[in-house]
């Protein structure tokens, strides 16, 4: 006897079409965002340059390793999910969720600094863009800790699938990326 295939699993990725449809728009938006920043740069490239030196690379390095560790914490609970071992789950997506929120901690306090020194998102076309993108962000980070907290809270019970798990994961997993395109583009390039 032959084992059945489940076609599901072939043709739809974790989580469904709908969220990978989700996913690639939001990439996209977030691509077109930073290639128009770019684009403006070309305008005015010292503006640019004199403002991202207004930023504190450091923060946006740390919050860098911040994510990148929140990520990695993210798979490991997706693994350890797969070994159908629910304590060391909640550990790694408990450890997920702290770096997540260490990155808005850190993110909050930079916002903090730039508002103190009156630097809003209608100081120059670059902190327009500044606001913009990383609120953006934030919002999609806060939507990524729903999303893992309500996972957190829902793992014992009995219909909790691997599909689920990895749901949330393409979705946190996405938040990594995004970032990973701003902070080059945003903190670094100009």
């Amino acid at each position: 006897m032959e084992p059945s295939i489940n076609y599901k699993n072939i043709y739809y990725p974790p989580g469904g079409i709908l969220l990978w449809i989700i996913i690639f728009l939001e990439l996209i938006t977030f691509g077109i965002a930073l290639l128009a920043m770019v684009f403006s740069s070309q305008e005015n490239p010292e503006l640019f340059h004199d403002s991202r030196l207004l930023l504190n690379t450091t923060y946006g390095m740390v919050n860098t390793i911040f994510l990148l560790t929140s990520g990695f914490f993210m798979a490991v609970a997706v693994s350890e999910f797969k070994r159908n071992n629910i304590r060391k789950v909640k550990l790694y997506l408990g450890l997920t969720m702290g770096f997540g929120l260490l990155f808005l901690g850190l993110k909050g306090l930079e916002y903090f600094e730039k508002l103190e020194a009156g630097i809003t998102m209608s100081y120059n076309t670059f902190f327009s863009y500044y606001w913009m993108l990383t609120l953006f962000h934030v919002v999609h980070v806060i939507v990524g800790l729903v999303i893992l907290a309500s996972l957190y809270f829902s793992i014992k019970k009995p219909d909790m699938v691997l599909e689920d798990v990895e749901a949330s994961a393409a979705f946190w997993h996405m938040c990594d990326l995004i970032w990973l395109l701003l902070f080059p583009i945003i903190y670094l390039l100009f």
